[in-house]
């Protein structure tokens, strides 16, 4: 692992979290090592990463989630220091990107050409398998997006400058309009959807648990139960583990901690002539995190 925060701070915010508790595992330090659970993990404190000894410790990929190295000549540094693979886990820029959604475009992956990988947005994780679902089974003219989003620590605490106006504002006492690129950048994952889709984010008072609605035009005749019922058969089928399927009146604490990338709320799905309403929830932290993770996995078994 590389961090420039020191070993002591790291070892602590592994073991206690404000959302998901303490973790279960025996967290020491020894030396330049974090130990978890017996096992010690090296830790770097290297701020170019091109510096990095990836190949002398035999790292096939790396994680970049630093938020500094997003534009693919930066990622690739990665590989300059040894590294295989880079997977990115924000939207990233530039040439032969492979930006990949699990479940809706993971078989566009060329292990031979695509060397850094990008995650997208926990947003774009949500709204991907939402959108797919519908413009599969009843086509997608085009539609608008909202997402209610937890706070996060691009936001101030209190008051103060910030380069978005609206983000300068205190996070836990308002809700905030601001940007969001996800409805854009899912026109690098579904294709037949780039143009036709825009939005904007609500940056709500919660630490995580967060929820997107879309408001899609459609030139098919649908009807509440027929929508409800493609989403449920996606959640059984070919998005298991992707996308769930819920009846229930839930809030947002009831989906923290759920490993889904999208959580669709059949309760919401409103339908008025051509125009239908859906709405997925989702753990914006550790629903991405778990991707991230599969993601992993699936580049490291076609390296």
């Amino acid at each position: 692992m590389n961090d420039l925060t020191d070993n002591k701070a790291l070892a602590h915010l592994l073991k206690y979290d404000s959302i998901t508790g303490r973790l279960d595992a025996t967290v020491e330090l020894d030396g330049d090592n974090i130990v978890v659970n017996g096992k010690a993990i090296r830790v770097l404190e290297e701020r170019d990463p091109a510096n990095l000894p990836w190949g002398e410790l035999g790292v096939e990929i790396v994680i970049e989630s630093t938020g500094r190295f997003t534009k693919a000549e930066d990622a690739r540094k990665h590989i300059t220091a040894g590294a295989k693979k880079v997977l990115v886990s924000a939207p990233a820029t530039g040439d032969n990107v492979a930006t990949l959604v699990l479940g809706v475009n993971e078989g566009t992956y060329d292990p031979a050409t695509h060397d850094v990988i990008s995650n997208a947005s926990c947003t774009t994780n949500c709204l991907a398998p939402l959108a797919k679902v519908f413009l599969d089974e009843f086509g997608i003219e085009r539609g608008l997006m909202t997402t209610v989003h937890a706070y996060t620590a691009d936001q101030n605490l209190q008051d103060g400058p910030h380069s978005d106006l609206r983000r300068a504002r205190a996070a836990a006492v308002n809700i905030i309009p601001t940007s969001t690129g996800a409805a854009k950048a899912l026109g690098l994952v579904i294709p037949e959807l780039v143009g036709k889709l825009d939005g904007y984010a609500l940056r709500v008072p919660v630490p995580t648990g967060s929820i997107t609605d879309l408001t899609i035009e459609t030139s098919a005749n649908v009807t509440v139960e027929q929508v409800n019922a493609a989403y449920k058969a996606a959640a059984d089928g070919p998005l298991k583990g992707i996308l769930k399927y819920t009846e229930d009146p839930i809030v947002s604490s009831d989906i923290v901690n759920d490993p889904h990338s999208s959580i669709f709320d059949a309760g919401l799905t409103k339908v008025i002539g051509n125009q239908v309403k859906v709405a997925s929830w989702y753990d914006n932290e550790w629903g991405y995190s778990n991707r991230l993770v599969d993601l992993t996995e699936y580049v490291a078994d076609r390296l």
